[in-house]
């Protein structure tokens, strides 16, 4: 199995057992770390990274040549838009409706699907392209995981932060591939000495480099 497989499967395996942590299910009404979601919405988000790369997986084969990783960044609606921009009032209408049977019913659907892909994935070739439907683009599997472990990473701090639990801790292979992901999306976004800066010199470094 690939490096990147086996890092998404790792970092999907720590967003199961987060969503199904019965403190997540204790203030599952209470809003979260993210205006305007509830616990349970965010946790129906965190999920989604394992439903939607199932989903993706099931599609029939995709002709399109992929785009580059950073292009499906820089055409993604919701870089940057303001918290009621409709991409952003998509994404949360349908985290709260994967949290919408409760959290017994979320915790099982997230655990069964992982072991379907625990199964499946490791056969799956990285160079596979898929057809993002929230863009419409295509992306490699390859990249297409990559962009679920950086989601999974920052939503658990997320969702661990609302319910006053640490952060789920990943294998390097992940927090490796999410750091360079989100440092070239703070270069594209800021340059690249406020970055450099940010990272070496304290005295001189910006108030933010947030990739978004």
């Amino acid at each position: 199995m690939s490096t990147t497989a086996q890092g998404y499967l790792a970092a999907a395996a720590a967003a199961a057992g987060l969503v199904s942590d019965p403190a997540v299910a204790e203030r599952w009404a209470e809003p979260s770390a993210l205006a305007g979601m509830s616990v349970g919405a965010l946790a129906g988000h965190l999920a989604r990274q394992i439903f939607n790369v199932e989903a993706l997986l099931a599609q029939g084969a995709c002709e399109d040549a992929p785009i580059p990783l950073l292009e499906h960044y820089a055409r993604s609606a919701w870089l940057g838009a303001a918290p009621d921009d409709p991409s952003n009032v998509t994404v949360r209408d349908s985290s709260a409706a994967e949290a919408a049977g409760g959290p017994a019913a979320l915790a099982r659907r997230t655990t069964a699907a992982l072991g379907r892909l625990a199964a499946r994935l490791p056969g799956e070739p990285l160079d596979r392209v898929v057809l993002v439907p929230w863009g419409p683009w295509p992306l490699t599997l390859a990249d297409l995981l990559v962009t679920r472990m950086m989601e999974i990473t920052v939503h658990d701090d997320d969702l661990a932060s609302s319910v006053g639990r640490p952060a789920p801790a990943l294998p390097d292979e992940v927090t490796d591939t999410v750091v360079v992901l989100l440092a070239r999306l703070a270069v594209r976004r800021h340059g690249p000495m406020p970055v450099v800066r940010a990272f070496s010199r304290a005295e001189r470094a910006p108030a933010t480099v947030a990739a978004f």
